[in-house]
């Protein structure tokens, strides 16, 4: 797991972890350079040169792998002695990050590795150490020395420090924390209440049980002061001391945003652990959702993180968490399972059975009544008889809770 703690380094430390930021960055982006120039001394043809320009490079030029850059890193030192001002794994971890994004453009898809600029490199990851850094309200790393420390929550009896990563968001300093125990934690199982959550702009949340949250809209409230800063850092002369002193608090405005919208995101996560024990949400790619006319508002709410963060609530509290699909949600009954068609406008839920609820509520009723069948599904989760009748806490729901037949009612043919 990962802690993270506010620390306060001196004026000496602070320049110290800016200028091996730096270093970082300019190793960083000189491994790069040899990827990009091995990779394009080999796109000329065999019968012909290029017009523009021309690399020259030995054909038998292996290619700048991992080790080959870490083994040239000590001879580089001689060359360029601000190297040496970095802690040498410090240094080295700069080219693993590199070439995990370059394994992350071949096998997984990612964009290609871009150049740092001054000030992007905002992370500096301490791999290992002797002995425990963490000493009272002090954390001890190398080369720096004692950096006072706020331990708001002290580190679990039994774990180990095995990384810390320091990291600067809008001229404030953490300390990432990676504690590690070795146990065995077996992954929750089907059991108890289930709850199905419904997100929406209207409502950040609709569960099945008929709770609903008004959407803070982080954003939106801090939109006019978020405008003010920013038109007065636009007239600023770029790298002057008005203008870093302007985008800092631009930054920390940003960085209140998200701290507040994080902070409501597990809040939210633990109540609905606290209601429930089975969490169901839908199977839905917010990245598309926010690239259409209300992607403002979709990134102000933040679901993608929302579900992540109540994905690991509930998996370190215990609570089976799981995904359905999300096509129809809307559309459907959740107590006769017919479709009812409804416009956006239309917010109340009225079905020919007679059921009438929030059209939230029953979207919610209907992403649990999926999420228990994909449960009881054989070969799913090992548990054949998990539907709703074994489910203690199941008869108390507005809604239905074991599968009825459908009678009269035919899906049509896809043709």
């Amino acid at each position: 797991m990962n802690y993270r703690y506010r620390i306060y380094p001196n004026l000496t430390q602070t320049q110290s972890l800016l200028e091996w930021m730096d270093i970082c960055r300019v190793a960083y982006n000189y491994g790069l350079r040899e990827i990009k120039d091995w990779c394009n001394s080999r796109k000329c043809m065999v019968d012909r040169c290029s017009i523009s320009h021309e690399y020259i490079m030995a054909a038998d030029l292996k290619f700048p792998t991992e080790v080959n850059q870490l083994n040239a890193l000590p001879i580089a030192k001689k060359v360029f002695p601000r190297l040496g001002e970095v802690s040498s794994q410090v240094l080295q971890q700069s080219i693993k990050q590199l070439h995990r994004a370059w394994e992350g453009f071949h096998k997984i898809g990612h964009g290609f590795p871009r150049f740092k600029k001054f000030g992007q490199f905002k992370s500096l990851l301490f791999p290992q150490f002797k002995e425990n850094p963490v000493v009272g309200l002090n954390i001890k790393l190398p080369k720096l020395g004692i950096i006072p420390i706020n331990l708001h929550r002290p580190i679990p009896s039994g774990f180990v420090v095995k990384q810390v990563r320091i990291i600067n968001k809008a001229d404030i300093w953490y300390a990432s924390i990676n504690i590690q125990c070795d146990v065995s934690v077996p992954s929750p199982m089907p059991h108890g209440h289930p709850i199905g959550v419904n997100v929406g702009l209207e409502k950040f949340l609709a569960t099945s049980d008929g709770v609903q949250v008004k959407s803070p809209k982080f954003l939106k409230g801090l939109d006019c002061k978020l405008k003010l800063l920013q038109r007065r850092f636009s007239r600023k002369k770029k790298r002057s001391k008005n203008y870093e002193k302007q985008r800092i608090k631009v930054a920390r405005l940003h960085h209140m945003i998200d701290n507040t919208r994080k902070d409501f995101h597990f809040k939210q996560a633990h109540a609905l652990c606290d209601s429930g024990d089975m969490v169901f949400m839908e199977d839905l790619d917010y990245r598309t959702l926010a690239k259409g006319m209300l992607g403002k508002q979709m990134l102000d709410a933040g679901f993608g993180q929302f579900r992540t963060i109540t994905k690991y609530v509930c998996w370190k509290r215990g609570k089976f968490f799981g995904e359905v699909s999300a096509r129809g949600t809307s559309q459907e009954c959740p107590e006769c399972g017919v479709q009812v068609k409804k416009d956006l406008n239309a917010r109340v839920h009225r079905c020919e059975c007679g059921y009438v609820t929030d059209r939230d509520v029953a979207s919610g009723q209907v992403i649990r009544n999926r999420g228990i069948e994909l449960i009881s599904t054989d070969g799913q989760s090992g548990i054949q008889n998990a539907y709703a009748d074994g489910l203690p806490g199941i008869e108390m729901s507005q809604s239905r809770s074991k599968s009825k037949s459908r009678k009269g009612i035919t899906r049509k043919t896809k043709k």
